[in-house]
């Protein structure tokens, strides 16, 4: 009876002492689960997002200067005095449009003293021709010296050439009279009047008198330079297939004017130059574009975008989120304890939609801290609210 006794209060003191013990634990337990709530409560929240990862074709920008497609100064062939001007400043003029009249009563008479000489000897040749041929049939029965007879021939021979140079002048006096009416040699815009009625005006030499000048608008070139490397990339994508040949095919370009805000005009590539300027490591390039509207001038900037790779996946992120540490790139992340984590980065361009494109240092999947990046700093803990990285622009 007493060993029943001893064994009970053995067995009591063993769950009380069990009970005790889960106390215990269910104390620290909570305790812990306490400090974890009010470690999450006080976290700063921070916006999540995963990069944009798509097929993308990459695009280069170029600064470049529209010119016209053909442009003429003109000047007039013959000296005298500037009699009319038959256009108006800055309109448009079709090829062959007289625009400067210069008086022609001197080159009338020069045409009419030419035309004169002309019949002079015409018909000093019809006196030798006839001389010559009397003494043609003389010279054969002894009758006529060889002397006069080869006299009489050159003097036939000097009448012809004689006439002949009398109408080289004829044509001569006719051509100087043509170019008094100075003719516009292309159709294009006009400039101004550089000389107005009234002055006397030099022409026919390199020091010709400006008249004004002519420019072709429509179409309209537009130049642009590219580096040694730029140009070395172009012409490997063209030998893989990857990308048109910029000197054989027409690359499409597409332009912007300093007053827009996208790349709203088409243009083709057309010409390539032939070495790399050697001062400045640049070569030069031309698109053509239509200018039917003439809304573009000679002389305007813009800003071109050519394909620079063939289509491919790439992430891409706000170019706003990434920050800078001496020459290094980096963004912040959120790892698996919900931590911020620093990742460095190699960059590419602006793509066309605003974010900028990642060529390394970053996964799909790697969840981007996009807000109050001044306020938080590697191995802090964050409280993540997961959203969407928005396009500036979806245009690919």
């Amino acid at each position: 009876m007493m060993n029943l006794n001893f064994n009970t209060k053995k067995i009591g003191f063993f769950a009380i002492s069990g009970i005790i013990v889960l106390l215990i634990i269910l104390a620290f337990t909570t305790k812990e689960e306490e400090n974890i709530t009010q470690v999450d409560s006080s976290a700063l929240e921070v916006q999540v997002a995963t990069p944009v990862y798509d097929k993308i074709t990459e695009w280069d920008e170029y600064s470049g200067r529209f010119e016209a497609s053909n442009r003429v100064e003109v000047r007039a062939r013959v000296s005298g005095f500037l009699e009319k001007v038959n256009f108006s400043d800055g309109q448009m003029v079709e090829k062959g449009q007289v625009l400067f009249v210069i008086d022609q009563r001197p080159f009338r008479i020069e045409l009419e003293r030419a035309k004169a000489g002309y019949e002079q000897a015409l018909a000093s040749l019809k006196t030798a021709e006839d001389n010559y041929n009397r003494v043609e049939s003389l010279k054969e029965t002894g009758a006529l010296s060889t002397e006069e007879y080869d006299r009489r021939k050159q003097a036939f021979v000097h009448a012809r050439a004689s006439l002949e140079l009398a109408a080289a002048s004829v044509d001569h006096a006719k051509l100087n009279l043509e170019f008094t009416e100075v003719k516009a040699p292309i159709s294009g815009l006009v400039s101004r009047d550089k000389v107005n009625e009234g002055n006397i005006i030099d022409g026919g030499s390199a020091n010709s008198t400006l008249l004004t000048t002519i420019v072709a608008t429509s179409p309209i070139h537009f130049y642009f330079t590219e580096s040694e490397s730029e140009y070395l990339k172009y012409v490997r994508l063209a030998k893989e297939g990857k990308r048109g040949n910029a000197r054989s095919e027409g690359i499409p370009v597409m332009i912007k004017l300093s007053d827009e805000e996208q790349f709203m005009h088409t243009a083709l590539l057309d010409f390539v130059d032939n070495e790399i300027d050697e001062q400045s490591g640049t070569i030069e390039s031309r698109a053509v574009m239509d200018n039917n509207d003439h809304l573009l001038e000679p002389g305007m900037f813009g800003k071109a975008r050519i394909s620079g790779s063939e289509e491919h996946k790439a992430l891409m992120i706000p170019d706003e989120i990434i920050g800078t540490n001496q020459s290094l790139r980096y963004v912040y992340v959120l790892d698996e304890e919900h931590k911020v984590s620093s990742r460095n980065l190699t960059l590419g361009p602006l793509h066309s939609n605003g974010l900028r494109i990642v060529r390394s240092g970053l996964q799909p999947k790697d969840q981007l801290i996009i807000n109050n990046l001044q306020k938080i700093r590697p191995g802090m803990p964050v409280s993540p609210k997961v959203v969407d990285i928005s396009l500036p622009d979806q245009k690919k």
